[in-house]
């Protein structure tokens, strides 16, 4: 550039400048990831024994709700005594483990300042309208990736994981679940569930910057169907059709309550993308 630094229009603030503020949003956030995961770290123990590895008894408290409900063919029967043991089959796994899942619950604790730092470096490029739909999307997708790690947790993973670990293709073979697999199962599953779960606001942001509206929605509403449900059968590895479903018809609500949320196309406006 010849020694010479383009000044952005919006606030004048050279493009050094940007990453300048990058990178003390970058520091503050790896600050408070590294304190709450320490904090995780020390009590990792109990929050293992109590919520991690509730899922893996029958005394979880979704089993108990629904143990009332006798299979039938219909229904999982969760009536019955379910206990499994989460073995380790490899040295350094439970140390790794343990370090794993406290960086990654840090992630799901401080979601919200992530958000804040994400908002405070693209705001400025924003309009103003943008920034007051885009803001609204944020905080209230903070929400949403709570509500959708909830539902992971407390019903998606347990039917997955309590039908996958009943399930025998022979009455001579024994499941023995590994804690690698254990964790991976559960970590993944609960942070699918909470990404999906922004599906409405990532809507929303596309309409406020004019890229989606509500009847480009309706439009593909059938298509969007058809991928949904391969996503819950993708996410629900089962030949069980009331998990299956279990998973499904969140995210179709989810859709659904993304066609309300965005704008209608504007006048004269007949592709997404005009603004």
């Amino acid at each position: 550039m010849n020694g010479e630094i383009q000044k952005t229009e919006e606030n004048g603030m050279t493009f050094w400048g940007h990453l300048e503020v990058l990178r003390w949003s970058i520091i503050r956030v790896v600050s408070v990831l590294a304190v709450c995961m320490a904090g995780c770290f020390i009590a990792m123990p109990y929050i293992f024994d109590t919520v991690i590895l509730g899922p893996a008894s029958s005394g979880f408290f979704l089993y108990r709700w629904l143990s009332h409900l006798n299979g039938g063919g219909i229904f999982p029967d969760f009536s019955k005594d379910f206990t499994v043991d989460i073995i380790n089959i490899n040295v350094a796994a439970q140390f790794t483990t343990h370090i794993s899942t406290s960086f990654w619950l840090s992630v799901v604790i401080t979601f919200p300042y992530l958000i804040y730092e994400a908002w405070k470096f693209i705001s400025p490029a924003l309009y103003p309208r943008e920034k007051k739909n885009v803001r609204f999307a944020f905080w209230a997708g903070t929400g949403m990736f709570y509500l959708g790690c909830a539902a992971g947790y407390c019903i998606v993973f347990p039917f997955i994981f309590r039908f996958l670990t009943e399930y025998q293709v022979s009455t001579e073979i024994v499941n023995q679940i590994s804690l690698n697999s254990y964790m991976g199962n559960f970590i993944t599953m609960i942070f699918i569930m909470g990404i999906v779960f922004e599906l409405p606001m990532l809507a929303k942001v596309l309409s406020a910057l004019g890229l989606v509206d509500r009847q480009f929605l309706k439009k593909y509403r059938r298509h969007a169907v058809v991928v949904l449900m391969v996503l819950a059968a993708v996410i629900t590895p089962t030949g069980d059709p009331f998990t299956l479903m279990v998973v499904f018809v969140p995210l179709y609500l989810l859709y659904e309550l993304s066609i309300l949320m965005v704008k209608g196309p504007s006048p004269g406006c007949t592709t997404p993308g005009h603004r």
